[in-house]
């Protein structure tokens, strides 16, 4: 047995720095130390914090959680005790328990940087990103002592970003290499959606300094918001090497695996994370969805199951239930949900997630004036947090009408790719995108991949908006690019989606709805590619999207009239596209489809110029990962039965109606409904 430090026999003092000294190359002793002391002085509250900071460098985190919990109800003032109970609950997978902790313990001591540093880490575990940047902003005000910093510290902290960059930007001017100043800038420009800024400065921070630790993590977040996965998860590497025990850190390498349909990977670290903190209900929402798109029907549902078993009152593993399409609530589930409901201190987000999972409960149940009430109070909810503009949409496609004319075209045909690669899918999301990309897919010579977004970010850069209210000078800018440049934005589409290319096959599906607003840029930079607009009966497609929450973007689809609109603005592009370039873009029409399956299937392979193959009639064979809100309904064979379920709703859709009443008049009618 290891030798027991020596009963202090100077002062307590001395025995108590002994005891300190102790903890990190040899925490036994110093629990040997702590335990000492407090057989001459019982209750002694500095033996006790060294006596639960020994346990917990020990790995014994029950034991040190017990004793620091003890410490913390008697010294209800002493801020290094929560903070270190905090600490000990978050290993042990409390996160809203650290959360507090570590809270009680900068309310006492608003100085300890350290601690707003791992409360940031753990609003980011818990999902509130709003939260972590506060935290973070106060581990920078806490860690800085120039005067100037202070201040651009401060108006992080209050949100001031205008001043903080400012201040920021004349300190670096004579400090260039303020290796904190460039870090706080990043964040600035994080904050403002100048993610290209930040990452340069991040990049230049850790050139200067690679220990840096927030700094390195900064960069992997701000990487990953940019869909830079790849150099995201080998951050999060290097930050897992530092701290292998970190769930942030885990977690976003999950989460940039996940982007790269890395699934199988990414189930793994979730495995990995789960196992040493079993209770963190977003990470068991998010471990779902990875085993969601790889097809583990049951698994997933057990993971939502945890989830919300873990936290009630997260209405987003409700809703990841629901979102799975099939019967999947009883009773008791609806019972559950509505007692979240009626708690006056639920947010708007767990609140709208729980609208639109009961609405699909009582649309199970055949119970449809209850079903659109919540969906309708979802959709409410959910407009109310959004900045959507549905003019901003009318007015860019008034403009790409006027731009992108045969003229435009016919003066720069040849220029771009020559690469014939990838296979746009484009149009609204729920008008059977995803049922398109599936039969394709399963062709021998095509891969799926997932929904892209590069061709956005493309077009997001080209505008130069620098905020929100900026006007964009998208599409026009495509006027100023000579061949050279047009050439070299199709080689960066390609080189970077080619992380999503595992099969080695020749061609590959975009399948992002929304890039039929960039229809006009994909002809120009890639004018071999094929480009299938797949579209579905504007009713049903919009009730479609009404019921539906959509993890980010979208913003139309919370309001009938804006669905409308947005509806007729995609069918007004699509026609000018028709017209200035005919025959370039080939049309899927969802009800035609089912209707004389094989023959579209023949004419869709025909217009791709693929032979045509059986597996594409046999899709839902197809174990592929798919990650989209119809990757339940892709692994079915085809199934008419929801062509006209919207008649459900009729009597609520008068909005929806009237918004379409420019596309309605042009479309088929529906099918008499049963």
């Amino acid at each position: 047995m290891p030798q027991a430090a020596s009963p202090p026999t100077g002062s307590l003092a001395t025995a108590l720095r002994q005891a300190v000294r102790l903890l990190a190359a040899t925490p036994h002793l110093a629990e040997a130390q702590a335990r000492e002391i407090l057989a001459v002085i019982p209750g002694n509250p500095q033996a006790l914090l060294v006596l639960g900071q020994a346990r917990a460098a020990q790995k014994d985190w029950e034991g040190a959680r017990d004793i620091l919990d003890a410490l913390c109800r008697s010294q209800k003032q002493d801020a290094a005790a929560h903070a270190e109970l905090g600490a000990v609950l978050a290993r042990l997978g409390n996160t809203t328990g650290a959360i507090a902790a570590l809270q009680r313990a900068v309310a006492l001591s608003p100085k300890l940087a350290g601690v707003w540093r791992d409360l940031g880490d753990l609003y980011l575990l818990a999902g509130d990103a709003e939260r972590a940047d506060q935290a973070y902003a106060q581990h920078i005000l806490a860690s800085v002592n120039d005067p100037r910093l202070l201040e651009a510290a401060r108006a992080l902290c209050d949100n001031k970003l205008a001043v903080a960059e400012r201040v920021l930007r004349e300190f670096l001017k004579q400090h260039p290499t303020d290796v904190a100043a460039i870090r706080m800038l990043a964040e600035t420009g994080s904050r403002l959606g100048r993610y290209e800024d930040a990452e340069r400065l991040l990049a230049r921070c850790l050139e200067l300094a690679p220990n840096f630790r927030m700094a390195r993590q900064n960069y992997a977040t701000v990487l990953y918001r940019q869909n830079k996965c790849v150099e995201a998860i080998a951050e999060a590497d290097r930050l897992l090497e530092g701290e292998p025990g970190n769930a942030g850190f885990r977690a976003l390498k999950a989460a940039a695996l996940g982007q790269i349909g890395e699934y199988a990977k990414a189930v793994e670290e979730y495995e990995r994370l789960l196992g040493d903190q079993p209770a963190q209900p977003k990470a068991w929402m998010s471990y779902g969805h990875a085993l969601k798109a790889l097809g583990r029907r049951s698994d997933c549902t057990a993971a939502y199951r945890k989830s919300v078993a873990l936290l009630p009152s997260l209405g987003e593993a409700w809703w990841s239930l629901a979102n799975l399409k099939t019967r999947v609530f009883d009773p008791a589930d609806i019972a559950a949900m509505k007692a979240q409901l009626a708690r006056p201190d639920l947010n708007d987000e767990d609140r709208w997630h729980l609208h639109f999972a009961l609405g699909k409960a009582f649309e199970d149940d055949a119970n449809y004036p209850h079903s659109f009430e919540h969906y309708r109070e979802g959709n409410r909810l959910r407009r109310l947090a959004l900045d959507y503009d549905a003019a901003e949409i009318a007015d860019h496609v008034d403009r790409s009408c006027a731009f992108f004319t045969r003229a435009f075209f016919d003066a720069r045909s040849g220029q771009g790719s020559p690469a014939p690669d990838p296979i746009f899918i484009v149009g609204l999301p729920r008008a059977g995108s995803t049922l398109v990309e599936q039969i394709l897919a399963s062709h021998s010579l095509v891969e799926g991949t997932m929904e892209l977004p590069d061709i956005v970010s493309l077009a997001r850069r080209l505008g130069g908006k620098m905020k929100r209210s900026d006007r964009s000078d998208y599409p026009e800018a495509l006027a100023d690019l000579d061949s050279h440049a047009v050439r070299a934005l199709g080689d960066e589409y390609l080189a970077r989606t080619r992380i999503h290319r595992r099969l080695a096959r020749p061609f590959f599906i975009d399948k992002m709805p929304n890039n039929f607003a960039h229809a006009g840029l994909i002809h120009l930079i890639l004018p071999k590619a094929k480009i299938i607009d797949v579209r579905r009966h504007p009713i049903a497609c919009g009730f479609s999207l009404y019921k539906q929450h959509f993890a980010r973007g979208q913003g139309f689809s919370y309001d009938l009239e804006d669905i409308g609109r947005y509806y007729t603005d995609y069918v007004r592009l699509m026609a000018h596209f028709d017209a200035v370039l005919p025959g370039r873009i080939h049309r899927v029409v969802y009800e035609e489809l089912t209707a004389d399956f094989e023959g579209e299937v023949r004419r869709l392979l025909a217009h791709c110029g693929l032979p045509f193959e059986e597996a594409c009639l046999r899709f839902h064979e197809n174990a592929r990962p798919v990650r989209t809100a119809s990757s339940e309904q892709v692994r079915q064979p085809i199934f008419t039965n929801s062509l006209e379920h919207w008649r459900h709703y009729e009597a609520w859709l008068d909005p929806l109606k009237s918004a379409l009443s420019p596309v309605l008049s042009n479309c088929p009618a529906p099918a008499p409904f049963a």
